[in-house]
This record gives C-alpha cells, sequence and structure tokens, in this order.
C-alpha cells in the first residue's frame, strides 16, 4: 500500500553566495505522522523550514504541499493552503493579549470583506464574536485557560509557547511546523509540552514536523527522523535506526547520547 505523503520534496537547495544552506535534499512527510529534523547548529534546518513557508525562496528543487507546487509562493498563500508554524524565537506581539495574538493567526480565514469591515455588518461582527470564541477555545485548548486576556509579554517562557502553537493552530493547519519548541523550557516543561504535541496531531489529525535538539523529546514523539549535516540529509528513518547509525552519531549524537 502506497504511503500518502502530505509533503513531498524533491532536490531543494538554497543558495547564499557560495554557501550551500540546503544542499539537494530529498524529504518526504507522511500524512498524520511527527517527523523530527535534527542535526548541528547550521545545518540547514530553519533555512529548510523557511523555504517550506515561502520565506525563502529555494535555489532550485521542488516542494509538493498536498499536490500542490509551493515553491515562489508568499508565506501568506502557503498558509491559507495550510501550513502553520511557530519559531526558533519567539514572535508573539508582545502589547497585545493572549485572544488578540490567536485572532492574528485566524485572519486568514475570516470572510468579512473591507466594506463590512467598514460598515459594521451584522454579519462581520458575529463573524468577530465567532472568532473570540473560537480563540478562546484554542487557548484552552492549549493550556491557557486563565490566560486569555493576559498581554503575550507578560507571560512566562512556557505559556508564551503555547501561545504560539495556539496561534499557529487558530490558520487551521494539515501541517504544523515546530522550530525548537522546547526551548528554554525546564524538564517538566518539555514533558507535559511533548505530550500536548501527540494530543494535537491525534485530536486534529494534522501532521508535524519539528526542529529539536532534545533527544529525549525527538526520540521519545517522532515517528521518523532525517538528519541534515552541512545542508545534506545524511540520513533517515526511524528513532531506533537513528540511534544506532554510525553516521548520526560521529556527527551529532555521540556516542553518550546514542547510548
Amino acid at each position: 500500500m502506497a504511503v500518502d505523503n502530505l509533503v513531498e520534496v524533491t532536490k531543494l537547495r538554497k543558495e547564499f553566495g557560495g554557501l550551500v544552506a540546503t544542499d539537494d535534499v530529498d524529504f518526504v512527510i507522511p500524512r498524520g505522522s511527527i517527523v523530527a529534523l535534527i542535526g548541528p547548529n547550521g545545518a540547514g534546518k530553519t533555512t529548510f523550514f523557511n523555504q517550506l513557508t515561502g520565506v525563502y525562496s529555494p535555489t532550485s528543487g521542488s516542494i509538493l504541499f498536498d499536490g500542490t507546487e509551493v515553491v515562489h509562493l508568499p508565506p501568506h498563500a502557503i498558509t491559507a493552503l495550510g501550513v502553520g508554524r511557530t519559531f526558533q524565537n519567539i514572535r508573539l506581539f508582545a502589547q497585545m493579549s493572549a485572544v488578540e495574538n490567536v485572532l492574528v493567526g485566524m485572519h486568514c480565514r475570516l470572510q468579512g470583506g473591507i466594506i463590512g469591515s467598514i460598515l459594521r455588518t451584522r454579519k462581520v461582527k458575529r463573524e468577530e464574536e465567532e472568532a473570540r470564541d473560537r480563540a478562546r477555545e484554542l487557548l484552552t485548548y492549549s493550556g491557557l485557560p486563565r490566560r486569555h486576556d493576559d498581554r503575550a509579554g507578560n507571560l512566562p517562557y512556557g505559556d508564551q509557547r503555547r501561545l504560539e502553537v495556539a496561534r499557529a493552530l487558530a490558520t487551521e493547519p494539515k501541517l504544523l511546523l515546530l522550530d525548537e519548541p522546547t526551548a528554554g523550557m525546564n524538564p517538566q516543561e518539555t514533558a507535559e509540552f511533548t505530550a500536548f504535541v501527540r494530543r494535537v496531531r491525534d485530536d486534529k489529525g494534522l501532521t508535524v514536523l519539528l526542529i529539536e535538539h532534545d533527544m529525549k523529546v525527538v526520540m521519545g514523539v517522532s515517528e521518523r527522523i532525517t538528519v541534515l549535516e552541512y545542508g545534506a540529509k545524511i540520513a533517515e528513518g526511524s528513532p531506533s535506526e537513528i540511534q544506532s547509525d554510525e553516521r548520526v552519531i560521529e556527527a551529532y549524537l555521540g556516542r553518550g547520547a546514542a547510548a
């Protein structure tokens, strides 16, 4: 039986002058899976994310998302197709409330036009009311039931990470990209967030791709792992296969982590 791939990347290459950031990478993400992208700092992981989301245009190669070629599409068009993401460095609107941040994510799905918004029609008011209710539901689902009206910049670090996920979920994604989601978290926050990622996938039928340096998280939540080094793919497989891959141990994991 053929695997149903949500994402199919072929020979993806990105050059910055003489630097090759992604080196003819082939990569697939099976629909409904949790996949991890790992590798040393500077391996090209975030550059890969930025090409998937339209922030960077590849030098060459193809990216098929749910059957649609997305190379050279702008970020908002890729978001509308169903790609949501968080960032390595948290990018919330710090002076806005948690609810308002989630509403920003929801904007691409709202139907009210410019004229309706100016005239404040009944339809627009109803849609805005429903959007706020939905934003509060997403915040509660993401573990922030009492933080709806708190300013984003005042939230603890772990809660800011959860708010970023809630905002990404507000775009109604098919694919959720998480860029180092547990960075800076303590062990308890990390364990809770890992369980949350698995629950999001199961509850909402999403596909998840994450960049993560915490190998306990990677091995615990991922069903498939791809390893990059200097922009090139050096290994791919299940967590057990990656742990025992000599090239990955040498390039990234080290003997202690592999053990």
